[in-house]
């Protein structure tokens, strides 16, 4: 059983009934919208200008991630600090972070399952396999020479 509120600026806080009958209580999930200062969301023209503000930056940030995604550096991670930027004022961002979060976490729980882990380790170790062979094929067939010195 799930309790919600019908008014945006009420925070809800959801309570599950457990088997035994027990109600227990989940975190609050924070309510979607600006997160703008009081005295900024009073302005319809000032608060135009900081959601314009916010977008840019988040923009910048976003782009830099998307530069760093093919070098080495945090890409991936630098595109969602982007993206939490944008989600302080824009509803469509809190969304795409809850749904990543949430795919996210089921990921990870996947990962964790024993089945999962012991096929991961099956597929690690026999990848390893092959490239050891493989190294091994040119060690014999070569001798220790880098590619690019071979006379052949």
């Amino acid at each position: 059983m799930h309790a919600e509120s019908d008014e945006r600026g009420d925070v809800v806080v959801p309570t599950t009934v457990k088997s035994t009958g027990e109600l227990t209580e989940e975190p609050p999930e924070r309510v979607l919208g600006s997160r703008a200062p009081g005295f900024i969301k009073g302005s319809k023209t000032l608060h135009m200008s900081w959601q314009v503000g916010v977008f840019v930056v988040g923009l910048a940030v976003v782009g830099v991630g998307v530069v760093l995604l093919p070098l080495p550096g945090p890409g991936w991670l630098i595109i969602f600090g982007g993206m939490a930027i944008w989600a302080t004022e824009f509803v469509w961002a809190q969304l795409v972070l809850r749904w990543t979060r949430r795919k996210v976490t089921e990921a990870a729980q996947k990962a964790l399952d024993p089945k999962v882990r012991r096929r991961n380790i099956i597929l690690t170790t026999v990848g390893l396999v092959i490239m050891a062979v493989l190294a091994g094929i040119y060690l014999w067939k070569f001798g220790f020479v880098m590619p690019w010195k071979i006379d052949q």
